[in-house]
């Protein structure tokens, strides 16, 4: 069968829409119809090589779809179920899973674009392989995932709002509420408010803190935070972000600060805004070679802690139908952060708008 997708053939180059042979599934893998993918820095950050597959790769990691047809050995789904896809596909037998920490699988390298039997499903014109990224590939209008990578939902959700659960909403409301368990009436600042981090900033409304202080260098990007939640807004292009959010607090400093952009530079003013015994967590995946300089001293007297979420430390199957019923109670935003659709040939556009900080989230509409 031919599926169109969008493919990386070259880094720092632009994203090639490529019509593709597609295999059918094999055992324990299901044929999707997808909905809807997300448009994530994530995306991007494989197109310029800061998250590193070697090219070419078919891009996307953030959807939800339809099931077409199943392999042999499925029974977790049928064809005609809704699904969200989770880009972490875990074995439930390695000491992560069995300790409940199923994002950081050690049975599966979430980084390798093959499937579980390390082949490939998709190969272009000239019969090369073409690896899926986080083995879904969600911006293709067909893709064969493992049956692991699902998690089924009610039909009544539209497939856009749900493709934002597999990976935005569940990353940055997970690092508040999974990973940092922020507590009713903490002072929480969010670095970075693109879509992982607006969705922290809603994470910690829903948490319930009492101040929230988005910090990003985009007027519009801190209007959203508003929106989703932030009490406070700090322009880091006109003032010391770091400075900032202490005066904001009475030279304290925040309960818990999280950064949503992946740069030492900023890891490193999460660590310097929270107070003593404060929480510093690290949610953006920057570059291999780029390293964090934390003074030794300063995190053994003043008792910072300095942690990572990956994933929003979830449980796919658990936690993101709780992120759905959150937004059916109204405690999550959703539908709002949906702030411009595209079709798949405007990736690129789609990417453009992104680095612009123009969306909240954009989302390709594959079978809408």
């Amino acid at each position: 069968m031919k599926t169109r997708a969008a493919v990386v053939y070259e880094h720092d180059a632009p994203v090639v829409v490529d019509t593709l042979t597609l295999d059918d599934p094999k055992d324990n893998e299901v044929l999707l119809r997808m909905g809807a993918s997300g448009v994530c820095h994530s995306d991007l950050s494989v197109v310029n090589g800061t998250i590193y597959y070697p090219p070419p790769v078919a891009l996307g990691h953030e959807g939800a779809g339809v099931v077409e047809r199943v392999g042999g050995n499925v029974t977790y789904v049928k064809p005609g179920d809704h699904v969200i896809l989770s880009f972490v596909t875990y074995c439930e037998h390695c000491v992560m899973c069995e300790m409940g920490r199923v994002c950081l699988c050690q049975g599966f390298d979430v980084r390798k674009g093959y499937l579980l039997d390390d082949t490939c499903r998709l190969h272009n014109a000239k019969g090369h392989d073409i690896p899926q990224m986080s083995r879904i590939a969600t911006m293709s209008e067909l893709a064969v995932v493992p049956e692991q990578a699902l998690i089924k939902i009610d039909p009544d959700y539209p497939l856009d709002k749900a493709a934002l659960v597999g990976c935005g909403v569940t990353t940055g409301v997970g690092a508040v509420l999974k990973t940092a368990e922020v507590e009713a009436g903490s002072t929480v600042a969010v670095i970075g408010t693109g879509g992982v981090g607006l969705n922290a900033v809603q994470g910690a409304r829903v948490a319930g803190a009492e101040r929230i202080i988005a910090v990003d260098l985009v007027d519009r990007k801190l209007e959203f935070a508003r929106q989703f939640g932030a009490t406070d807004t700090v322009d880091g292009s006109e003032t010391d972000a770091v400075e900032a959010v202490k005066e904001l607090t009475g030279g304290l400093g925040v309960d818990y600060a999280f950064e949503a952009i992946g740069s030492s530079v900023t890891i490193r003013q999460a660590f310097d805004m929270v107070r003593y015994a404060g929480t510093a967590v690290a949610i953006g995946l920057a570059r291999q070679d780029d390293m964090v300089p934390i003074p030794p001293q300063e995190l053994i007297w003043a008792e910072k802690r300095l942690i990572g979420s990956y994933y929003g430390s979830s449980r796919p199957r658990v936690d993101m139908p709780e992120y759905l019923r959150l937004y059916d109670e109204g405690k999550l935003m959703l539908d709002e952060l949906i702030t411009q659709t595209y079709q798949l040939e405007q990736i690129n556009e789609a990417f453009d708008d992104m680095e612009a900080g123009k969306n909240a989230r954009g989302i390709l509409a594959l079978d809408l």
